[in-house]
């Protein structure tokens, strides 16, 4: 038998050999970030782009040894539908279950906005890829743990207005907008741009993201004159807006939104998709920074459908989830941890990062919670089911 003693050193031992495990334990536990995004419907296309993006920044992070001593980023996502139910069950999911480091959200404003209360309850910083409602960073909370790398609508609604005027001379725009809260936020947006220069919209039409004939809406715009139209709606209902314009024989200038970007939308939409000019934050066309030339090369080895640009749709699904992912790495780091008001403060300390869409110089204050402004927009088109910088084909 073992006396009493030697048990007692036996499991003394054990104890120790058990405490200094645990730092090595902890250095093998993985990172989880999460995505709540459309990753089925007609939205997919975007959503697999996001995923895309975060994949290929994951894997570069990873290549250079992970975060925190060695600790892996791991990848968590889940599929939201385009519904915000879906996407607040799928949040809860990943910050509950999960314990996700950072919550990346995905395409569908209203989805960011039923995500981002949660997120600032419960401390986990929120990433924004893609949703540009104006109220998902500046959404009141304070602290605020909402951050963004894409496009914000009161930011591209003064670059809209602005294109439209300078581009097509338009002099009376009128609205058509996907009646929701990402339309709301287009609407203000745009009716407050316009004020500044002293203009009022010819109207303000709204569509429900099911319809499938607009012609009453467009009649009534193209009675009351408008000389250009202002779109805000996702791939299948902005495609709609474009097919009903065609059966009613009108021909006016579409100056839209990105949502366009986001799926089938030439295939959905017709021969006339061609003519809608939208905003992108990045485009893989052309001559490319040093950073654009290994995420091209990272994608083509890791998708083997991916051939070259073409092949990189929606860009701005891409260049915005790597750069987001790739700041968030950085914010990480700067906490020295996962705590979320650590990682928050993180998101702060950010001095330089030479990215993807461009180099962030202290990308982010607890004031300015969006890294990207008017000056990181490009605008663009469908030439040949290519989207292309307007001008370059």
């Amino acid at each position: 038998m073992i006396s009493f003693k030697r048990r007692t050193v036996i499991a003394a031992c054990i104890a120790a050999l058990g405490a200094a495990a645990i730092p090595a334990a902890q250095a093998a536990d993985t990172i989880k970030i999460g995505l709540v995004t459309a990753l089925s419907g007609q939205s997919a296309q975007a959503g697999e782009a996001i995923t895309r993006g975060l994949s290929v920044a994951i894997d570069e992070i990873n290549a250079k040894g992970g975060l925190l001593g060695g600790r892996k980023v791991e990848l968590v996502s889940r599929d939201d539908e385009g519904n915000p139910a879906k996407g607040v069950v799928a949040a809860r999911e990943l910050i509950f279950k999960e314990k996700v480091a950072v919550l990346f959200g995905g395409l569908d404003t209203p989805v960011s906005m039923a995500i981002v209360p949660i997120a600032n309850q419960e401390k986990v910083p929120f990433m924004g890829p893609w949703a540009a409602g104006t109220g998902i960073t500046k959404n009141g909370a304070n602290p605020n743990y909402a951050f963004r790398v894409s496009a914000v609508d009161e930011i591209v609604d003064k670059g809209m207005l602005q294109y439209a005027q300078k581009t097509f001379k338009s002099t009376k725009p009128g609205m058509i907008l996907v009646n929701n809260a990402w339309g709301e936020s287009n609407e203000k947006g745009l009716t407050a741009a316009m004020a500044e220069k002293g203009m009022k919209p010819a109207g303000i039409e709204k569509f429900e993201g099911s319809d499938v004939d607009v012609t009453p809406q467009l009649n009534r715009l193209k009675a009351a004159g408008a000389d250009t139209l202002f779109m805000v709606g996702n791939v299948g209902p902005s495609s709609q807006v474009v097919k009903s314009m065609d059966r009613m024989g009108w021909k006016v200038p579409v100056v839209s939104h990105w949502g366009p970007a986001g799926g089938r939308f030439t295939e959905l939409a017709g021969p006339n998709a061609k003519n809608v000019h939208f905003v992108q934050t990045y485009s893989f066309f052309g001559k490319q920074s040093p950073t654009g030339e290994k995420v091209i090369a990272a994608l083509k080895a890791k998708y083997p459908a991916i051939k070259g640009p073409d092949d990189i749709t929606p860009a701005v699904g891409v260049a915005n989830a790597y750069d987001g992912m790739q700041l968030a790495a950085l914010a990480i780091a700067k906490a020295g941890s996962t705590n979320g008001p650590a990682v928050r403060e993180g998101f702060y300390k950010i001095d330089r990062y030479e990215g993807l869409i461009k180099t962030y110089t202290n990308p982010f204050s607890p004031t300015v919670q969006d890294a990207l402004n008017e000056n990181d927009y490009v605008w663009a088109q469908f030439i040949d089911n290519r989207i292309l910088p307007v001008g370059s084909n």
